[in-house]
C-alpha cells in the first residue's frame, strides 16, 4: 500500500481529536511531523513523529506529501499558502478562511500547482445529515417547501478559545464555527440559494464574537431554508426538519463520534466504531392518496469521519472523488460573507 507522509500544522483539540486518530489508524498515511510550540504531547500516542515548534520549520525540514491545517481560523490562509508553495496538497480545517477572496486565492494556487487543498467539512459524514441525505434522495417528500437545520449548545460561559470569541478578530464568532457546517450541509443537500437574510448577534454580549446566529435562505423554487444556532439551548430537539407536500421528516442530532472521539475511542479502519443507538433518532410521516399519515420512527445508520480521509487517500493515489473541493467550499465562504452583510444592513442580499 502506498504510504502518505502528513504533517499537522497543531496538536490542540482539533489534532487530538478529528485528524491524528484516523490517520494513526489508517494504513495508508504516516504521520511524519507534528507541530508543537511549547509542549511535546504528541509523543505519548505518536512517538515517531518528529515534533516541530512552527509550521514554516516543518515546511522546510519535513519529509511530508500532505499537510493539515488546523490552527486558528485566522492562521488558515497564511498556513495553507504557505504549503502549496512547498509543494504539499493541503486538508484546511473548516472554516475555511476568514473570507471569499482567500478562499478563491487559495483554490486558484492550488490549481496553478496541480495540487489539491481540501477543506474538512466532517460533519457529511454524520449519522444524522447522512440520513437526512437518504430520506432526501428516495423522494418520499414529495417537492420539499420547507426546511429547518439547527445546530445548538449551552455554552452560557466563554470559551477559552479567543480566535473564537473576540469580536475584534475576522472570522471569529458562530457563524464562522457553527454556521460553517449549516451552510456546507443546506448547500450540499439543496444547492446554493439565491439570496440570503441574516439575523447574527452575541447573546453574551457585545464582549464577545457572535454566539447566535438564523439564516433564511431564499430559493428560485420558492423553498426557505432556515438554520440557526444558539448557545443558550439545553434541552435536545429535531435538528433537522424537512416538510414536502407529500410527508414530512424529523430528524434528531444523534452523531457521537466527536464526544466518543473525545473520550478516548479509538477509530478503526475498515469497521463502525461508534456504539449503536439505544434508540429511534427521527419520524418520517408520508401523506398517502386518502390523506392518511403513515408514520414511521426511523434509526440513522452510523456515520464515520474515516471515511474522509478513505476518500483522501483514493483521490491521491488512485485520483478518485475528492471531498468538499476549495472550489467548492469557496460558495460557503461567499455566504457567510453574505450572512454577516445581511445582518449589519438588516436586509436581504442577492446572491446570484
Amino acid at each position: 500500500m502506498q504510504l502518505v507522509k502528513v504533517g499537522l500544522c497543531a496538536f490542540g483539540m482539533s489534532g487530538k481529536v478529528f485528524h491524528a486518530p484516523f490517520l494513526k489508524e489508517h494504513p495508508g498515511f504516516f504521520i511524519t511531523a507534528i507541530v508543537e510550540r511549547s509542549k511535546e504531547e504528541s509523543k505519548e500516542k505518536y512517538p515517531d513523529a518528529q515534533i516541530f515548534l512552527s509550521v514554516e520549520e516543518m515546511l522546510e525540514n519535513a519529509n511530508v506529501d500532505l499537510v493539515v491545517v488546523n490552527t486558528p481560523v485566522q492562521t488558515h490562509f497564511e498556513y495553507a499558502k504557505m504549503a502549496l508553495e512547498a509543494g504539499k496538497n493541503v486538508i484546511v480545517e473548516k472554516p475555511f478562511t476568514i473570507n471569499a477572496k482567500e478562499a478563491e486565492d487559495l483554490a486558484k494556487l492550488a490549481a496553478e500547482k496541480n495540487l489539491f487543498v481540501s477543506v474538512y467539512q466532517n460533519r457529511r459524514f454524520d449519522r444524522d445529515y447522512l440520513q437526512v441525505q437518504k430520506v432526501l434522495n428516495e423522494k418520499v417528500l414529495g417537492e420539499i417547501k420547507e426546511v429547518e437545520i439547527r445546530f445548538d449548545r449551552f455554552r452560557t460561559e466563554a470559551s477559552a478559545k479567543l480566535h473564537k470569541e473576540d469580536p475584534n478578530l475576522s472570522g471569529s464568532g458562530s457563524v464562522h464555527d457553527l454556521g460553517a457546517h449549516l451552510i456546507d450541509q443546506a448547500v450540499q443537500l439543496f444547492g446554493f440559494p439565491k439570496k440570503v437574510f441574516a439575523d447574527v448577534f452575541s447573546m453574551k454580549g457585545n464582549d464577545f464574537a457572535n454566539d447566535y446566529f438564523e439564516i433564511l435562505f431564499y430559493y428560485e423554487n420558492e423553498l426557505r431554508i432556515r438554520l440557526k444556532s444558539s448557545v443558550f439551548t439545553k434541552e435536545d430537539h429535531y435538528a433537522y426538519k424537512i416538510f414536502g407536500d407529500r410527508g414530512c421528516f424529523l430528524q434528531q442530532r444523534s452523531d457521537d463520534q466527536e464526544n466518543q472521539l473525545v473520550g478516548g475511542a479509538i477509530p478503526e479502519y475498515g469497521k463502525e466504531w461508534t456504539a449503536p443507538l439505544d434508540s429511534e433518532d427521527g419520524i418520517l410521516n408520508i401523506f398517502n392518496e386518502n390523506s392518511e399519515t403513515e408514520r414511521t420512527l426511523t434509526s440513522s445508520e452510523p456515520g464515520n469521519y474515516m471515511n474522509y480521509y478513505q476518500n483522501i487517500y483514493e483521490h491521491i493515489v488512485f485520483g478518485y472523488y475528492l471531498p468538499s473541493p476549495a472550489e467548492e467550499v469557496v460558495q460557503n465562504m461567499r455566504i457567510i460573507e453574505a450572512v454577516l452583510e445581511s445582518s449589519r444592513q438588516g436586509k436581504v442580499i442577492d446572491l446570484v
